[in-house]
């Protein structure tokens, strides 16, 4: 069982699961989510993170400021971002570069290949995986191109009996774009903007379905 830490407290989901976490912009979403993360590193497990929005090493510094002394498990991080935004970086152990958030077969390739370095050369057999942000996604490609390269995305992350996260901006989509996503997701964690601007989720389809509450922290 994969534990959703102090942002769930209490929920644990099966090996396999892959969640929707959607919310309107600027509601913590990407912090949750890597809090998620954070919680299994801490125990171990490995951390992959498919960037469409932001830089890979500022991926990489956000997750070990928040791991703090508790670092160590493996990283690795798909940045969608850098080279197309003109740049050349190089790619090093623990981050490498598809040439853009369209690039979804380069994505897939690079998952695998840290799935399988993860599992097979490191003997680390539960991973979480993170994708941010499926809205990105949707700007650049149409609805069907999405939902196809998710089937196939989703399918990996059971197959490999890890966690995977997934990030959607709510309120820039409509309803059936929201829904014809949501089909491919075992749960959901909601979040919103609650009382004295503080962010509340709430948990959907996996276990019983609980309150909205404060996110720990926020």
């Amino acid at each position: 069982m994969y534990g959703l830490g102090e942002v769930c407290p209490g929920v644990e989901v099966e090996p396999g699961t892959n969640l929707l976490v959607a919310g309107p912009p600027m509601t913590g979403k990407r912090t949750l989510a890597l809090e998620i993360l954070a919680h299994g590193s801490r125990r171990g497990d490995g951390a992959i993170v498919v960037t469409t929005k932001d830089g890979g090493e500022d991926v990489r510094e956000d997750f070990r400021e928040m791991l703090g002394r508790d670092g160590g498990a493996p990283l690795g991080i798909v940045d969608c971002v850098s080279k197309q935004q003109g740049m050349n970086p190089s790619p090093s152990d623990d981050i490498t570069y598809a040439s853009s958030p369209k690039d979804m077969t380069g994505i897939g390739i690079q998952l695998s290949e840290f799935l399988q370095g993860f599992y097979k050369d490191r003997g680390v057999q539960r991973n979480r995986i993170l994708l941010h942000s499926l809205s990105t996604l949707l700007m650049y490609s149409n609805l069907q191109t999405v939902f196809r390269f998710l089937h196939v995305f989703t399918g990996r992350v059971q197959s490999a009996d890890a966690l995977g996260i997934f990030v959607i901006d709510s309120t820039a989509h409509d309803q059936q774009t929201m829904s014809t996503l949501q089909q491919l997701f075992d749960g959901q964690i909601e979040v919103r903007e609650g009382e004295d601007d503080r962010s509340e989720l709430r948990v959907k389809g996996i276990g019983d379905d609980t309150d909205w509450r404060p996110v720990v922290g926020r």
